[in-house]
Parts: structure tokens; C-alpha cells; sequence
């Protein structure tokens, strides 16, 4: 097996399950499933307004959800989002399309599916995770760069220096202050647009009105 496939499976020894559905045989059949895996199982109905916290994976009833869709979405829950369809009807594909759960089951619930659907939606969410990093990542490092390119502007405008003398400036007050280059150039973009604030933006030093 897989290293990572491996590890995958043993993680869910130690998941904790949320199983929103109504008593009856198809959830004894679900939870009688969950707890040969060894996950750790929390039931709950009647179905909840919020998704239940604490929860690694919720099974949750799709067409119960349409009352407040918003809250049982992939991209407004922590946890893994398996949806248990009843029927295959366009108005139950149009509600589990809104949830963007990373997996589905649907009824009659079989054993011999529910441990492969766990391992791929845990597997779709992990992916998803890594994926929603490298997104933050990029639009930080676009953000500060914004933010010296700015901050360079304001040291040729007001301090006489070019692009290359302005740009070392900050790196050598990162350096000394030991923070990042970005980070001074917020506090110069700041200042700058604080003096502006106060009718002190003036011009570049030496020239008329300057100091």
C-alpha cells in the first residue's frame, strides 16, 4: 500500500464523525460501518441549523439542507462534507451542487462503499486545503509587493533616491529592525499617507515649502 494511502486510512482511526439522519436502518447501517473504521461517531437529529462543531467528517442529510444552505457549504465548514442523498431528483442534485460536499452517498447505503467514499472525500479535502494555501500565499506575496512597490514611490518623491537606493533603504531598516521588507514598507506607506492626512505631504525636501 501507498504511503500516503496508508496514512490516510490509519487518520481515520482517530476521525471524529458527525452523522446527521433521522433514526432508522440506513443510519444503524452507516454508523455500524463508521465504527468497524474505528471513527468516533456523534449523532444528531433533528438537523441542525449550523453544521456540528468539533467534527473532522459530517454525513449530513442534503435534502434536509435547503433551509440553510449558506451555513452547509465546503468553503464555509473546517470539516469534510459527505452528503447522504435520498433521491437523485434535479431540486436534491441542485442542493447537493450548493453544499460542494467532497462526497456523496446515496440510498440504498451499502457497507462496501461508505470506507472508499470517506478515504476519496478526505482526500478531496486535504487537496482542497493545500490548494486554498498556495491561493493565500500568492495573494499575500502580491499584496506586498504592491505595498513596497508603493513605498518606493513615496522614498523617490520625497527622499531623492532612485528605485535600487530606495528599495536597500528598506531592506537595511528590515534587516536592523528584524522584520520583513514588507512590513516596512507598510509603515512608510502608512506614514506617508498619515502626513498627507494632515496637509504635510509636501513635496520632494529641498523644494519649495519643503523643509
Amino acid at each position: 500500500m501507498d504511503h500516503s494511502l496508508r496514512r490516510l486510512y490509519e487518520d481515520l482511526r482517530s476521525v471524529a464523525v458527525a452523522v446527521v439522519y433521522p433514526p432508522g436502518e440506513d443510519r444503524d447501517l452507516l454508523v455500524e460501518q463508521l465504527k468497524r473504521i474505528g471513527c468516533r461517531i456523534h449523532l444528531h437529529w433533528p438537523f441542525p441549523e449550523c453544521p456540528p462543531a468539533g467534527a473532522d467528517v459530517v454525513f449530513f442529510q442534503v435534502s434536509q439542507c435547503g433551509r440553510n444552505s449558506a451555513a452547509w457549504t465546503a468553503s464555509e465548514v473546517e470539516a469534510t462534507l459527505i452528503a447522504l442523498s435520498e433521491y437523485e431528483t434535479p431540486t436534491t442534485l441542485k442542493q447537493l451542487l450548493k453544499t460542494n460536499a467532497h462526497g456523496v452517498l446515496t440510498r440504498p447505503f451499502r457497507s462496501a462503499g461508505i470506507l472508499s467514499t470517506l478515504v476519496l472525500a478526505r482526500s478531496a479535502r486535504m487537496f482542497q486545503l493545500r490548494q486554498q494555501n498556495k491561493i493565500d500565499k500568492l495573494e499575500s506575496t502580491i499584496k506586498s509587493r504592491r505595498v513596497i512597490e508603493k513605498a518606493i514611490r513615496v522614498l523617490m518623491d520625497h527622499q531623492r533616491l532612485d528605485e535600487r537606493e530606495a528599495y536597500e533603504h528598506m531592506r537595511g531598516r528590515a534587516t536592523r529592525l528584524r522584520v520583513s521588507v514588507a512590513e516596512v514598507a507598510a509603515m512608510i506607506v502608512d506614514a506617508s499617507e498619515a502626513m498627507e492626512k494632515l496637509g504635510l505631504g509636501g513635496g520632494r525636501p529641498g523644494s519649495s515649502g519643503g523643509a
